[in-house]
């Protein structure tokens, strides 16, 4: 029997896709490529182009494979254009989950890990953040995700379909050969965007408020490894199958690291110079974001391997120039 992962030509998918093929599990991909690269495709896994909206080829997949569980990527993250494109991110993100969870449904599959965000809990009122926490999000990415969770939540009452939701925090990092890592088209993310710099890419990179009450005035993040969250998506998954009731939990280092952290880690890494320009704050950038991540490891006996800044930042660095 075979582990659907949908969206497993992008970033997060792919390197899950690896963890997954390296325990020996047969991998079924489907992604329709908008923003993942087909160079990230596993050679061992079965793909197949298209788009989990389309319901007669999301149909023809499932009939032709023997799927037993799922894992759920596909969908539009970047913050910023949820915000001036609302209409297509409920378009593929939440109309995307009715689709998959009715051919769910037809062809009697019970098991779904699904890659939610932190996003959901919006600017927090405590740190860390539990998974208790109050969800009210502040942008239109963290509303999709919080929906496709209460819809898994519904169909679960009404189908007996069994679900795990997994909020992470920032993502980061590379497979350790520089195999894969981390590509998106722009690059919104922190840590390629320091990396840049040295790698020529861009001049310099720009700080958003250095007035935050946190110990250098920059905001404070909670970097989780790509690998470490692959591998919790694999336990995820096997705790569904042992028979665990569905569950939400929350995947971070539990620590924090300042913009200026990440910088300065990056200098070290590297051993070259990093041009860094102060700029005027972004509207709803909360001063920290720490999770609080017990609950995963003490409920799928899980916990991040990489703890270690300067060691996360290394594997990116390694990617990008084995992949200038």
């Amino acid at each position: 029997m075979s582990i659907l992962v949908l969206g497993g030509a992008g970033y997060i998918g792919s390197h899950t896709v690896y963890k997954l093929i390296e325990k020996g599990e047969d991998i079924v991909i489907v992604d329709n490529l908008q923003t993942g690269f087909e160079k990230l495709v596993h050679p061992k896994a079965r793909f197949y182009k298209g788009d989990i909206r389309d319901l007669q080829f999301m149909d023809e997949v499932f009939t032709k494979e023997d799927i037993k569980g799922i894992i759920h990527f596909a969908a539009n993250s970047l913050v910023g254009e949820s915000m001036t494109k609302p209409l297509d991110y409920y378009d593929n993100n939440v109309y995307g989950m009715i689709c998959l969870l009715k051919i769910m449904k037809k062809h009697n599959v019970k098991n779904i890990v699904f890659s939610s965000t932190a996003a959901t809990y919006g600017d927090p009122k405590k740190i860390p953040i539990t998974e208790d926490d109050e969800t009210n999000p502040t942008n239109t990415y963290g509303e999709t995700k919080l929906a496709m969770e209460k819809m898994m939540k519904w169909c679960e009452k009404a189908y007996d379909i069994k679900w795990v939701a997994l909020r992470y925090f920032n993502a980061c990092g590379a497979h350790e050969d520089g195999i894969i890592g981390e590509l998106h088209n722009p690059e919104t993310h922190l840590i390629p965007l320091v990396l840049q710099v040295p790698l020529g890419v861009r001049d310099t990179i720009y700080i958003f408020g250095d007035d935050y009450d946190t110990p250098d005035g920059t905001c404070i993040r909670d970097y989780i490894h790509v690998n470490d969250l692959a591998e919790a998506h694999f336990k995820a998954l096997n705790y569904l199958y042992d028979g665990n009731e569905s569950n939400i939990f929350n995947l971070g280092n539990g620590e924090g690291f300042s913009v200026l952290e990440i910088i300065n880690a990056a200098k070290e890494v590297t051993n070259l110079p990093i041009n860094v320009e102060i700029s005027p704050r972004r509207p709803g950038d909360p001063a920290r974001l720490i999770a609080n991540n017990k609950k995963a490891k003490e409920l799928l006996n899980w916990s991040p391997e990489y703890t270690d800044i300067k060691k996360i930042i290394k594997t990116a660095w390694n990617f990008y120039l084995k992949n200038k």
